[in-house]
């Protein structure tokens, strides 16, 4: 039993915060492979959901990963390691950003919303409420579902749905204003940076 629980610790070895910034800071390649190990996976998952394209959310990662290796010295042991990287992700995924498109006012106004949910609770929980999201709008009542969606997702403009449904306009921006309305009961005033992450 002791040789087994030998084993399981140095298999594990940086299991504690503190203990894994510390061997990264003193450059330990078995503390950056370690780290690579345990979030390569979540953060192209998270990466992914931003960006909605495989190759970039790659790159991204791969980035922070460089970036945190080479700025190790300056990590401080109070950190939580896990939020460092899916914030330095995020704004690795704002400068590809405003890199690839010019920022319009629109666009800068989603941005903000994104800043505004990193900065207010730990970035790893936004799957979390995209999952919530994605729910609720299953949950809104079947037509408004429908014209959210195909407004959303589709891109289609309210007249081009009102042609395609052979509805009036105002319907559609009924339906439209109605999904808003119980999104924004449901998961507050954050649902327009949600969305962005959902359908850009």
């Amino acid at each position: 039993m002791l040789i087994l629980l030998v084993f399981s610790y140095n298999m594990d070895p940086f299991k504690d915060n503190t203990q894994l910034i510390e061997a990264l800071k003193s450059g330990k390649p078995k503390a950056y492979t370690f780290l690579v190990d345990t979030y390569h996976h979540k953060l192209c998952v998270y990466a992914y959901g931003l960006t909605r394209d495989h190759d970039l959310a790659e790159d991204i990662v791969q980035n922070i990963f460089i970036k945190t290796w080479n700025k190790r010295e300056k990590l401080k042991t109070e950190f939580s390691i896990s939020s460092f990287l899916y914030k330095l992700t995020y704004n690795e995924f704002i400068d590809q950003y405003r890199k690839q498109k010019n920022v319009f006012p629109l666009e800068k106004k989603y941005i903000d919303e994104l800043t505004i949910i990193t900065e207010d609770q730990d970035p790893s929980s936004i799957e979390q409420m995209i999952a919530l999201v994605k729910k609720e709008i299953q949950n809104l009542p079947p037509k408004c579902r429908e014209t959210f969606l195909l407004s959303k997702e589709e891109g289609l403009t309210n007249i081009e749905i009102a042609e395609y449904k052979s509805i009036s306009l105002k319907t559609v921006e009924a339906h439209i204003t109605k999904a808003f309305a119980i999104l924004r009961e449901k998961v507050g005033e954050k649902i327009e940076g949600i969305l962005f992450l959902l359908f850009g």
